[in-house]
């Protein structure tokens, strides 16, 4: 009966057996590898393909079974094909069979496994988006044999109590989402790149990290007089003041600099107690508060700026909602004087740092490495190493940085000067 068909035919049929099984194994890889989280995108912009991909791996059980049964049944054919074929042309025997069995085996593996699998992983996206237009109505087709199949595949797990897992897109930890910013910077614009990943590192931050210490405060003292007082209004740098009387370990609270002006404005003479009646309760908040959590209570609480206390209640320092939004979005324009991010660098590279700033400013903005886990400023690191109050002219390597301090006032570093990174290669070589 075959006899009648021309050789022609066979090879014909041959190669659209190969290609059927290729598609089916194209689609499997291509399916399986596709970007679940794009899939989505697209199906919520409307495109059909999309959705009906999305629609044929919500029941990826049913999808694998027909992808494997059709692919089954097409390399069975194409092995019976084969050997068709090398016996019209080699005629019988054992010496032919082994010949047929090479020729299938390698005519699958090329063309039906290798070269559409390597195709489907490097183009699943329109791959299988124009896959599901075929693939959707032969699955409905087939479905009343595919789930006699399908019973017996389940039965059978169940029998050796196999759990399928859920076929919904697994939740991204914060690294893997991390991950997904830094991988996409070319379709990120740069600064939105950057505020992903500060918004990242906020979940690790406390307003430890951010506030201006306790020695840089700005604050009006009720005892030192209405003329004072009047002056450090006049020249104030921040439009918020904390308000004390006889240092900061008595505060009375805080002042907006706009209703000072708007009580002298109003013709009344600013005195001591006309201060105070406009003076706001201060709002403290505990050491160790993370970022987050203190910007929604600043949000809850509708302030704008916080004293930071310790457990024993004295104050460390101040946080405001401006301080943690520079987190994320980076510093604003203006600089306030005396903020803790003094620094400059020299034409010869080093830098030039107030003992008060931030490690985490100088990491950031000056290209340094140091360690962030234990002291905030250079002054606090400095002390911590040295263990003793050090004096000017002391050198010390930190993190591989050559670190020389200046002066030392009030048994604190005031000025230190930061030397660039020292290779330990270059350590190596000098020793030689």
């Amino acid at each position: 009966m075959t006899d009648a068909i021309p050789i022609g035919w066979l090879f014909g049929l041959l190669a659209a057996l190969l290609a059927c099984s290729g598609f089916f194994s194209m689609s499997e890889t291509c399916m399986m590898s596709l970007n679940r989280y794009r899939l989505k995108h697209l199906t919520r912009e409307g495109h059909r393909g999309a959705a009906l991909t999305s629609a044929l791996l919500a029941k990826t059980d049913e999808l694998l079974s027909f992808i494997l049964a059709g692919n089954t049944v097409l390399n069975a054919a194409t092995t019976i094909l084969v050997a068709e074929i090398c016996r019209r042309l080699l005629g019988t025997g054992e010496f032919v069979l082994a010949i047929a069995t090479a020729a299938a085996s390698f005519a699958i593996l090329i063309f039906s496994e290798i070269l559409p699998k390597i195709f489907g992983a490097t183009f699943s996206e329109p791959i299988a988006l124009a896959a599901s237009y075929v693939l959707t109505p032969l699955i409905r087709v087939t479905r009343p044999v595919m789930w006699i199949v399908n019973v017996f595949v389940r039965a059978l797990l169940r029998a050796l109590r196999v759990r399928r897992p859920s076929e919904q897109a697994q939740p991204l930890s914060m690294e893997e989402l991390r991950t997904l910013v830094l991988e996409g910077g070319k379709f990120i614009p740069k600064k939105h790149q950057s505020i992903f990943l500060n918004l990242f590192e906020l979940e690790d931050l406390t307003i430890d990290d951010t506030m201006t210490p306790r020695g840089q405060i700005e604050y009006l003292d009720l005892k030192d007089g209405i003329e004072e007082v009047r002056q450090a209004l006049a020249t104030a740098h921040h439009t918020r003041l904390v308000v004390c009387e006889g240092g900061l370990d008595n505060v009375v609270g805080i002042v907006h600099v706009r209703k000072v002006l708007n009580a002298m404005r109003s013709g009344e003479e600013m005195e001591l107690e006309r201060l105070r009646s406009i003076v706001r309760e201060a709002y403290f908040v505990p050491e160790g508060t993370a970022l987050l959590t203190q910007l929604s209570n600043f949000q809850e609480n509708q302030r704008h700026m916080a004293l930071v206390v310790d457990e024993y209640g004295e104050i460390l320092g101040l946080v405001t909602m401006k301080d943690i939004l520079e987190e994320i979005v980076g510093e604003f324009t203006s600089q306030a004087v005396g903020s803790a991010a003094h620094f400059h660098k020299e034409p010869d590279g080093s830098v030039i740092a107030d003992g008060a700033c931030s490690l985490r400013v100088l990491n950031r903005k000056a290209g340094f490495d140091f360690p962030l886990e234990g002291p905030k400023t250079i002054n606090g690191l400095l002390l911590e190493m040295l263990e003793d109050i050090p004096d000017a002219g002391t050198r010390i390597t930190v993190s591989d940085h050559p670190v020389e301090i200046l002066q030392v006032q009030d048994r604190m570093v005031k000025v230190v000067r930061i030397l660039p990174r020292v290779e330990p290669a270059a350590n190596e070589a000098e020793a030689a």
